[in-house]
């Protein structure tokens, strides 16, 4: 009998969430869910829970180096997301090893935690702007980190624009501002600065979105690892995303996470 291909590969370069609703637990459970094999280089450990970030302790840049030659080197990938990477040093030495890379690069440039915590070093989004978001083929900021990285605020649907053709000029090839801190249905628009791509979806009446950027960058990486084209790998992620949110559930006495297993439990947001 022949051995069993293998799925895609995909790697998440990303924090440790203890309370499992974001980082690389929630990419894991994404990559899992979509049929892909995902692998991760932690870059941070957090104390974390549904009330928030307790205490973030980043790694080594030994360590993720190390960690990223072991997963790359041997095992191979076929697309990279990455999060979560605290600190200056961390978001230089992660950018010059997916440099040589030629695989699809999903960037969420993580900043600030669902609750409000600071993820990333003031003095990294040098780093990230010029070093980071060059290597990315989809570049995923959500509103207040378009804010941190291009100095605008957006706050209505038409700032969309204006906001993705200040992350493009970083060098990204594709721009995925998401709109979901706006009023009315989450929408978001998808760019490279010639074509646009408009998604909206309705807005799930509840508070469980812990670790929607997270698994919306993810289920992006998963797409491109199957060889489908950005607006496609984002469209089916966008999808993705609406139904977990749909699906998700309290956890704690804070915000609880999307539901990344709902299929897989016949939950409300099982496509």
């Amino acid at each position: 009998m022949a051995p069993r291909p293998a799925p895609p590969r995909v790697l998440t370069v990303a924090g440790s969430d203890s309370g499992g609703g974001a980082g690389i637990q929630a990419d894991l459970k994404t990559m899992l869910a979509l049929g892909t094999h995902g692998m991760s280089v932690v870059t941070a450990v957090t104390a974390q829970n549904s009330l928030g970030v307790h205490g973030a302790w980043p790694l080594p840049a030994a360590a993720v180096t190390a960690q990223f030659r072991a997963v790359v080197d041997d095992i191979g990938v076929q697309a990279v997301k990455t999060g979560m990477l605290a600190s200056a040093e961390l978001v230089e030495t992660v950018a010059g090893l997916l440099r040589p890379l030629d695989v699809p690069v999903v960037v969420d440039p993580v900043g600030v935690s669902k609750h409000g915590d600071a993820l990333l070093a003031h003095d990294a989004l040098d780093a990230v702007r010029h070093r980071l978001l060059p290597v990315a083929t989809v570049a995923t900021p959500n509103l207040d980190e378009v804010t941190q990285l291009t100095g605008i605020t957006v706050t209505d649907e038409s700032g969309l624009r204006e906001a993705a053709v200040a992350v493009l000029a970083f060098g990204p090839r594709w721009a995925l501002i998401k709109g979901g801190h706006l009023p009315g249905d989450a929408v978001d628009l998808l760019t490279d600065g010639t074509t646009e791509h408009w998604l909206r979806a309705p807005r799930s009446d509840n508070n469980h979105t812990h670790g929607t950027g997270c698994t919306l960058a993810s289920a992006i990486a998963a797409g491109l690892a199957a060889g489908r084209s950005v607006p496609d790998a984002v469209a089916e992620a966008k999808s993705y995303i609406t139904r977990a949110v749909a699906a998700g559930f309290a956890l704690g006495a804070g915000i609880g996470p999307v539901d990344h297993g709902h299929a897989l439990r016949g939950t409300p947001g099982r496509s």
